[in-house]
């Protein structure tokens, strides 16, 4: 005969409605329910529970009658569907005769015979009746403020099905896994149920069949609280992203439109360029999921910073812009803290497959600053990627011909113009190309003169011109044109910027 104790019924004590007033709350059995009158006990067989059959309040005297009769047959325990005080007399007799006293006030008999009878011989209709209960406490929970709305989902999930629900945060959660729960597009963890030591009856079974409607409900309440908390640094975010690539003539009318949002153009900004690259096929653009997942990540390790912080996106690429007042020191140095941050969650949500080249600029004021400090990131970024240096993190030297070498060097169609005007001195060894370009650009840069580039050099001059007639013979090309001399020594420049890159 199937039964229960006395704990899993107080266990679900919420979704009854029911409160233990006497007696033990453990142990015992419940076999099965009867509705009866508080004179009417003598018939009933051991582990029944009663409801008994009252409009009103009996009398102490007819309560303690029932408790020695429910105690000398073994009853599972007495159930009044009112609120009644309960005499120190009963009490004791409840104790004594070990006999559990619960009351319901405000319920119908009839119901409370019915959801019983279905916990103690039905346990397939009793988990689908948690199953509802638990489910409409969860709606419930998730109307309350988007800030809290997610402890409350999952506490009251908890309660209804006898036990804890927890979000184990996991990236990389499958779409396909029922308890999932997401950001929308974003992979936030998975849901948990661990049962109470007093209700393993059929918390497990209610809570595997309630779990995937409640990580839907949870994903919902994330999301309406992201984009409360989120929403307006999203809408700065897409705005310093036009700002970013806009031609010159509509840097002015952005610049009114940020200044109409609170956006403090006039701060020092600094902006660090992140290029997905994948290694086996660099042709590959990155998924767009992976966009909206850095970019909850990134939200998340702003709030604890002291600077304005914004990242953006533009095509396959992410900026990440520190704004602070001017003056103050280590703003490259805390940029690149976030950004290094934001590249190692990256390469963990695309499983080690993705790598995460960052190129950083330097901190300039005003709008014009901002565009500055993109421009350079994002040469810095393309000239690693160029050079071999996926994975790393780069700083912009931008002073003086440098930076104009690193422009032509991000440029691949620029960088292989010059690279074919030296393509002939590269017959010979790595060692020996490299030595023949070296000594090509101190004859150049010194105007063509033997002394000077031995100087240079630390040759005699005379093993300056036997390299450069070699170095000439090779080339096929007229040292003394100006424009032909610019030419090959700007393709010098950048072949040993391209080594010292490497």
């Amino acid at each position: 005969m199937a039964h229960i104790g006395i704990e899993h019924l107080l266990h679900q004590s919420e979704r009854l409605g029911v409160e233990h007033v006497a007696g033990p709350r453990t142990g015992g059995r419940i076999s099965r329910v009867e509705i009866a009158g508080a004179g009417d006990l003598g018939g009933l067989a051991a582990g029944t529970l009663v409801i008994l059959d009252v409009a009103e309040p009996p009398s102490a005297y007819r309560v303690d009658i029932a408790l020695r009769q429910a105690g000398a047959r073994g009853l599972g325990g007495l159930l009044l569907p009112l609120r009644a005080p309960l005499a120190l007399t009963s009490q004791d007799l409840a104790e004594r005769g070990g006999v559990p006293v619960l009351q319901a006030p405000g319920r119908k008999a009839s119901d409370l015979a019915v959801a019983i009878d279905r916990m103690v011989n039905s346990q397939a209709s009793d988990v689908l009746t948690r199953v509802h209960f638990a489910m409409e406490r969860v709606r419930a929970a998730a109307e309350g403020p988007a800030e809290d709305a997610v402890d409350a989902v999952l506490a009251a999930a908890g309660a209804a099905l006898g036990g804890t629900v927890a979000l184990t945060p996991d990236p990389r959660v499958g779409w396909a896994e029922e308890t999932g729960v997401f950001i929308g597009e974003v992979p936030r963890g998975r849901l948990v149920f661990e049962p109470s030591g007093e209700d393993g009856y059929a918390g497990g079974d209610a809570a595997e069949l309630a779990l995937p409607g409640i990580a839907s409900v949870v994903s919902k309440a994330l999301l309406r609280e992201v984009q409360q908390r989120f929403a307006p640094r999203q809408t700065s975010a897409e705005l310093i992203a036009q700002l970013v690539v806009a031609e010159p003539s509509r840097v002015d009318a952005l610049s009114d439109q940020a200044f109409r949002l609170g956006f403090p153009l006039q701060l020092s900004h600094v902006v660090a360029w992140l290029e997905f690259t994948d290694p086996g096929d660099t042709d590959h653009h990155p998924p767009r999921a992976l966009q909206s997942a850095l970019e909850l990540h990134a939200f998340e390790l702003f709030e604890n910073r002291d600077e304005l912080w914004h990242i953006a996106f533009i095509r396959d690429d992410a900026l990440i812009i520190s704004s602070e007042g001017p003056g103050r020191g280590d703003h490259q140095r805390r940029l690149r803290e976030v950004a290094a941050g934001i590249a190692d969650h990256a390469q963990t949500l695309a499983g080690g497959r993705w790598e995460s080249t960052v190129g950083m600029g330097t901190p300039q004021v005003g709008a014009t600053g901002l565009r500055q400090s993109a421009a350079e990131a994002r040469i810095a970024a393309e000239t690693a990627v160029a050079s071999g240096r996926v994975g790393h993190i780069v700083a912009t030297d931008v002073t003086g011909l440098r930076r104009v070498l690193l422009d032509f060097y991000a440029s691949p169609t620029s960088r292989k113009l010059l690279e074919d005007l030296l393509r002939p001195l590269d017959s010979e060894d790595p060692h020996k190309a490299e030595t023949a370009v070296r000594t090509l650009l101190a004859y150049l840069s010194n105007r063509n003169s033997p002394a000077r580039a031995g100087r240079e050099l630390l040759l005699h001059p005379n093993a300056v011109t036997y390299r450069m007639r070699k170095i000439e013979k090779a080339l096929q090309l007229d040292l003394e044109d100006p424009d032909t001399r610019f030419a090959v020594e700007l393709a010098c420049r950048v072949r040993l910027l391209s080594a010292e890159t490497r």
